[in-house]
């Protein structure tokens, strides 16, 4: 099992948040990614929204880092941590310049990005943004189509409905094999379909944990799925958060101090077919002191319990 950590103070949903994330500036936040870095962790992740509706604000929060400008900072400050967005919202960016940014960040640091994409839930954002929200399905389509099309192809083109180029040159280039990673967000059949089409890894918000087993012979049935290797991404964490960042009070959620019970937790979550986590912070953390001597911890205690 993988084990990732959350980027702090990248958002403030409030079933996910603690307050010692407040006073953190981004210097802060660059030397506990450094840490979580040379402590071994797989990967860093982060959120994204553009604008958010007051009538959100309460639940939702209305921070959040543009993900590729975020991840950049962190990898200048990491040597090894691959850095992920948890989602970057598909539709709401042109693909070819969306192309441009993960390529960029994945030519400057060396490989290490995974684009985590999602088709997004907050209506009122697309209206303000001018994206028909009824079409981001199609749109996600599309646009992952042709952003594949210019990370590995010499001579890209693209004929679709809301994209279109030939003739083009584009580069760099992923430095990765194949390009970006591309991990899908979301529980609906249509993005475990997406999966099976363009996915390297799924990572749903709602889809209960014993339901994984299922889900994932749905994705690996699907006639367009061809044989690649999946990764699945779940944390115990994200069962306190409602479909629309409701607090939920979930009681597998909280993190726990039990050495035991976090192992069986994630013995229990591999069982399943998950194959990466993050180990949820217990209550209470007093301060970024607190929260890098938990990682530690879970470096020194956790991981080379769980490590494949």
């Amino acid at each position: 099992m993988k084990l990732n950590v959350g980027v702090p103070k990248s958002m403030k949903v409030a079933a996910m948040v603690q307050p010692w994330e407040d006073p953190l500036s981004g210097d802060d936040v660059g030397n506990l990614m450094a840490q979580a870095d040379l402590l071994g962790f797989n990967k860093c992740m982060l959120g994204e929204h553009f604008i958010i509706p007051q009538e959100h604000v309460a639940l939702s929060g209305d921070w959040y880092f543009h993900t590729v400008v975020a991840l950049g900072f962190i990898g200048g400050r990491t040597k090894n941590l691959r850095l992920s967005s948890s989602v970057s919202i598909l539709p709401l960016q042109n693909p070819i310049v969306q192309a441009k940014a993960w390529s960029t960040l994945d030519w400057l640091s060396g490989g290490r990005t995974e684009a985590l994409f999602g088709v997004g839930w907050l209506k009122e954002e697309f209206d303000i943004l001018g994206v028909p929200f009824a079409k981001r399905g199609r749109m996600a389509d599309e646009y992952l189509a042709a952003m594949i099309q210019l990370w590995t192809k010499d001579e890209p083109e693209f004929e679709g409905e809301f994209v279109k180029f030939k003739n083009v040159g584009f580069a760099p280039k992923p430095v990765q094999k194949g390009g970006v990673p591309i991990w899908l967000g979301g529980d609906a059949e249509a993005v475990m379909k997406r999966v099976a089409k363009f996915g390297n890894g799924w990572s749903p918000f709602r889809t209960p944990p014993e339901s994984f087993p299922d889900c994932i012979d749905f994705i690996q049935s699907q006639p367009e799925y061809d044989g690649r290797h999946l990764d699945f991404f779940f944390a115990l964490e994200m069962l306190n958060v409602g479909a629309h960042h409701e607090i939920l009070d979930d009681p597998r959620a909280p993190g726990t101090v039990s050495k035991q019970k976090i192992i069986d937790q994630i013995g229990w979550l591999k069982e399943l077919g998950i194959t990466e986590t993050i180990v949820p912070l217990p209550p209470g953390v007093a301060d970024s002191e607190a929260y890098l001597d938990r990682l530690r911890w879970v470096a020194a205690e956790i991981m080379p319990a769980v490590r494949d």
